[in-house]
């Protein structure tokens, strides 16, 4: 957009914007983004082709990637000092390292540099900002989250419990390093972490591979969602891989760069683990090469169905978007950038995704509470910048008792909460229903989430949270009753994928009642099926009745007449239900026989001329409706019905061609046709004070279901 604006503004001749980004498949993204839109834009390919483009003297629209605008400033020469040159570059805080930005900005003297960047800029010195001048606008986490342009991500501390005998390892530590000056043990400690080494024991790995297993299988197994897992070095990554492919139970890709790259690889002895080459050379013998291999496992991350986790080390944290992914385990200890890079894997919008799920086993040995502190480099960013970024999950399961009373409150008027058909007759009102559906949704997200925390377990009685899940399985099975009941459309997209993982996990399979579509009341053999299910002649009655209302709601424009004759009797027979006028024998009787007569488009006082003559039948119904208001002689209004009908259906019939409902001339011609037989054959006939805009506003509205009913 503010490639675009610059472009099409009148004051800046031939401006030439060079758009740089740190990716190669940014750089064609962005590229092919413009050309969809239309705007012509040239892919300098090398450091060459940006100089030969640099040079010319029309407009350009210019995309490229950072060594290549390197390169390009390198090689040039003699300053470019046209003032309508605009450098845009993404990443501003990872690409304007070293002397480059002062080079680029002697190359470029007039140069207008805007940078962009995701990343909050350091509080000491906000170094990005001093090398591209004045803040021009923020973003910050918690607008994009108010705006929906992010999910919120919720943090939990877990952590695998090791036994470890300090003593003996100190002084094991202290015997191997004896040789050694204090200066060269301090460096040897520095490298060879013992908590590093602990991490990737071969005990703790396993613990945490069926940690991961247990938390994605309960929570978003058969969900289109999926998980990646973070870890410190190849070698622990490949041990992960195999563990989790052991366990057997979740799927798994591991994404690493060759070994030779040294990537993960500050061990204290810096060789490559033999299962990393072994796993590496069985990746290339599959895919052939490595860039095959990182692009055929990112694509089956994305849109297949398996592997469910991806793994990675160092690859795949920063600028890999894959909306489904929703869980990121944190196996090590992740600072700065690199830490909000990574985060924001899962935080990507999609359809049913509430939260992106960061689970932490590295950093947490304090209260959960204090988690958030492991990360100290957090201190190091602008407060308002970080705001949002992480809420612990804790945070969000102390809503759940109150949300859970809110719930029961819609109810409180019940005196019995043993009376199932009470709570259906409070639900009468749509209004009242409608509130009911929405908490009922917030409650099961957020008692999903409650159950997917291990502190949530910890702090929480056994019987509270059985009582939590009692009465998710009662008003799921309310809900499933009372939208049968009432006929109302179930917005499905609150219940689907992660709600229905709540349910298949958590709710036995004997108290789930699975929501389905309306059954059609055409289908009589499996709406009479669904009306059985019902508990009493009022719930049938209602069902029958409700449904046919919609089926009326649906038909109305197509017999308006007709269906709203119906629709009123409905009414009344509900209303003389509520009043105690009649009892449910005599309400489900009356009701049944008006969704026979809207079924079989039965009506006593359509005349015999008419019964074979479907669509006629709807336009005898507007003159009734119509004329009715002009004469209170009830044989004479139906016979002005009956003579109208068939010679606006004759009318209609005879100049009906293909796409005549199109067309302006056709249906003009209808109106005015029924409009003269009206004058000429009813209006003079029968002495009848019709004005023409009478007249008129008959004969549209039988054109107007002519042009639904004769297509």
């Amino acid at each position: 957009m503010l490639a675009q604006a610059i472009a099409m503004e009148s004051s800046i001749l031939n401006p030439k914007i060079i758009l740089v980004t740190d990716r190669t498949d940014l750089d064609t993204q962005i590229t092919g983004t413009f050309r969809k839109c239309g705007m012509d834009v040239d892919n300098a390919k090398t450091g060459a082709q940006l100089i030969e483009l640099l040079h010319t003297e029309s407009d350009a629209v210019v995309t490229t990637i950072i060594n290549k605008f390197e390169t390009a400033v390198k090689k040039i020469k003699t300053p470019l000092t046209s003032n309508n040159i605009f450098v845009l570059v993404d990443e501003g805080h990872r690409t304007q390292h070293g002397t480059f930005n002062i080079e680029m900005q002697k190359t470029l003297p007039n140069a207008c540099f805007i940078a962009f960047t995701g990343t909050p800029l350091f509080k000491k010195d906000k170094s990005t900002l001093s090398k591209f001048g004045t803040l021009i606008d923020s973003y910050t986490v918690d607008q994009a989250v108010k705006d929906k342009a992010v999910v919120p991500l919720l943090y939990e501390g877990r952590h695998a419990l090791q036994d470890v005998n300090a003593a003996p390892l100190d002084n094991f530590f202290n015997m191997v390093s004896e040789p050694l000056t204090d200066y060269e043990k301090a460096d040897l400690k520095k490298k060879f972490s013992r908590a590093d080494q602990l991490n990737i024991a071969d005990q703790k790995i396993l613990a945490i591979a069926w940690d991961i297993t247990k938390h994605y299988e309960n929570n978003f197994q058969k969900t289109k969602f999926k998980g990646q897992v973070v870890c410190q070095s190849k070698a622990a990554a490949v041990k992960y891989k195999n563990y989790l492919d052991e366990i057997g139970r979740v799927t798994s890709a591991l994404v690493i760069s060759p070994p030779d790259e040294r990537e993960g690889e500050d061990s204290a002895y810096g060789k490559t683990d033999d299962l990393v080459k072994i796993f590496w050379h069985k990746m290339m013998d599959e895919h052939g090469s490595p860039k095959k291999y990182q692009k055929n496992i990112v694509n089956r991350f994305k849109n297949d169905s398996e592997p469910e986790l991806i793994i990675v080390v160092d690859k795949l944290l920063t600028g890999f978007d894959a909306p489904n992914n929703i869980v990121l385990y944190l196996t090590r200890k992740l600072l700065g950038h690199t830490l909000l890079q990574a985060i924001a894997r899962v935080n990507r919008v999609s359809p049913d995704k509430d939260y992106g799920y960061i689970v932490d086993y590295y950093g947490v040995l304090e209260e959960l509470d204090k988690a958030l502190k492991t990360y100290s480099t957090f201190e190091d960013f602008d407060e308002d910048q970080l705001k949002g970024t992480l809420t612990n999950i804790s945070e969000e399961i102390e809503q759940l008792p109150q949300i859970h009373s809110d719930l029961w409150q819609l109810f409180s008027s019940i005196s019995n909460k043993k009376d199932a058909e009470a709570y259906q007759q409070l639900l009468r009102d749509e209004a009242l229903r409608n509130k009911f559906y929405d908490q009922l949704a917030k409650y099961a997200r957020i008692l999903k989430l409650a159950l997917s925390s291990i502190i949530f377990h910890k702090e929480t009685e056994e019987k509270r949270i059985s009582k939590y899940k009692e009465d998710l399985s009662f008003f799921m099975k309310l809900r499933a009753a009372v939208a049968s009941r009432y006929s109302d459309k179930i917005d499905y997209k609150k219940y689907e994928g992660q709600i229905q993982k709540l349910i298949d996990t958590h709710i036995p399979t004997s108290d789930v009642v699975t929501l389905t579509d309306l059954v059609n009341i055409f289908d009589k053999e499996a709406f009479e099926e669904e009306i059985e299910k019902a508990t009493g002649k009022a719930a049938k009655a209602d069902m029958i009745a409700s449904r046919t209302a919609k089926h009326i709601s649906e038909k109305m424009d197509e017999d308006p007449a007709f269906y709203k004759r119906f629709s009123q009797l409905i009414k009344e027979t509900i209303e003389d239900y509520l009043q105690g006028r009649i009892d449910e024998t005599v309400y489900l009787q009356k009701i049944k026989e008006a969704r026979d007569a809207v079924l079989s488009r039965t009506d006593s006082s359509i005349p015999a001329s008419l019964e074979n003559k479907e669509v006629a039948r709807a336009f005898f119904g507007i003159g009734l409706e119509e004329f009715g208001t002009f004469s209170e002689q009830e044989d004479i209004v139906l016979l002005i019905a009956e003579e109208l009908a068939l010679k606006a259906d004759s009318i209609i019939l005879n100049l009906m061609q293909v796409d005549w409902s199109k067309s302006v001339d056709i249906p003009k011609k209808m109106v005015f046709l029924i409009g003269d037989f009206i004058i000429d054959h009813i209006r003079d006939k029968y002495d009848l004070k019709l004005s023409f805009q009478d007249i008129d506003k008959i004969a549209e509205r039988i054109v107007e279901v002519a042009k639904i009913r004769y297509k």
